[in-house]
C-alpha cells in the first residue's frame, strides 16, 4: 500500500540529524520512538491545560471505563499505557484534586478501591475533546491507512503477548 507523503513534513532523517541507519528496520524503531515522543508531546502541552499528566489521563479513562464501579490499585495499574506508573502515587494527587475517591473494599478490608468522582468525569470530558482536536489535525492517515498501521504495529508486538 503507497501512503502519500506531503513535502511539509519532516522526515526522521531531519528530525534526528541523521542519515545513517544500519538498516531499514533499524530506522523503523527509531521513527516509531521518535512518533511515539512527538505525540506525547502534543498530548502533553494539552494535558497540562488541564494539570493532568499522561499516566493521571490514563487512570481518569480507565476509571471513567468502569463507571459507577470501583477498581482496586492493582486492576487500574495492569490496564495502564505505561506499566511502570506508579498508580498509587498518581491517585495520590487525583485524589488531592477530588478527581478520585479512594475507600476500602467491603470484601477485603486490605484493599482500597478507587472511583473517578463527577468532578474527575468532567475534567476527562473537556480534556478528551482537545485531545481529539488535537488528534484530529496531527494524525492525518486515512481509515484504512490507520488500519495497516495498527495491524503493523500489533504485528511488531507479538512477542509481548
Amino acid at each position: 500500500m503507497y501512503v502519500h507523503i506531503f513535502a511539509s513534513e519532516m522526515k526522521l532523517e531531519q528530525a534526528i540529524k541523521s542519515t545513517k541507519f544500519k538498516s531499514e528496520s533499524q530506522k523503523a524503531v527509531l521513527h516509531i520512538l521518535y512518533t511515539a515522543w512527538w505525540l506525547k508531546t502534543l498530548m502533553t502541552k494539552e494535558l497540562k491545560k488541564f494539570g493532568l499528566t499522561h499516566e493521571q489521563y490514563n487512570v481518569l479513562r480507565i476509571l471513567k471505563g468502569k463507571h459507577p464501579e470501583q477498581m482496586c490499585v492493582r486492576d487500574i495499574a495492569s490496564r495502564m499505557i505505561e506499566k511502570s506508573s506508579n498508580v498509587p502515587r498518581i491517585i495520590d494527587r487525583l485524589e488531592l484534586k477530588e478527581w478520585v475517591e479512594r475507600n476500602t473494599s467491603q470484601f477485603d478490608k486490605r484493599e482500597t478501591v478507587i472511583t473517578i468522582t463527577m468532578k474527575g468525569i468532567e475534567v476527562l470530558a473537556k480534556s478528551t475533546v482537545m485531545i481529539e482536536q488535537k488528534s484530529a489535525s496531527n494524525f492525518i492517515l486515512e481509515e484504512e491507512e490507520a488500519k495497516v498501521l495498527n495491524a503493523l504495529l500489533e504485528k511488531i508486538r507479538v512477542a509481548e503477548m
